[in-house]
């Protein structure tokens, strides 16, 4: 069997007191190349020390409507990602309307690029 090997790169500038400035991301696969972005959350699983370990870098020029919103989609994509690798319907749905709470606490709606 052939393995395919693939690979994702985030490059960022930062300023003289390590302020992200600027962040472009590439996922060759994804047919994505050197995009701009104003924020990135990443998680990855410690398997040895059972912990989940995190990058959370966001430009200093990120719009503060546009974290809420960045937020609110990372929770219900993660709602989603729950679902499809546990298959817990009920806490999946407890997740979701959490997501409902954060929306309607942040005034997020349609009108501002919510679903």
């Amino acid at each position: 069997m052939d393995k395919k090997k693939s690979e994702i790169k985030i490059d960022v500038t930062t300023d003289e007191n390590n302020i992200p400035e600027s962040i472009y991301w590439s996922a060759e696969d994804g047919g994505i190349e050197y995009q701009d972005t104003k924020a990135t959350f990443l998680s990855v699983w410690d398997h040895q020390n059972k912990e989940s370990l995190r990058i959370d870098l966001w430009t200093k020029d990120m719009p503060l409507d546009e974290m809420k919103q960045f937020f609110h989609q990372t929770l219900v994509s993660m709602s989603s990602t729950y679902y499809r690798a546990t298959n817990d319907e009920k806490m999946t749905e407890t997740m979701r309307d959490f997501c409902d709470y954060f929306a309607e606490k942040l005034n997020l709606n349609q009108d501002n690029g919510e679903e």
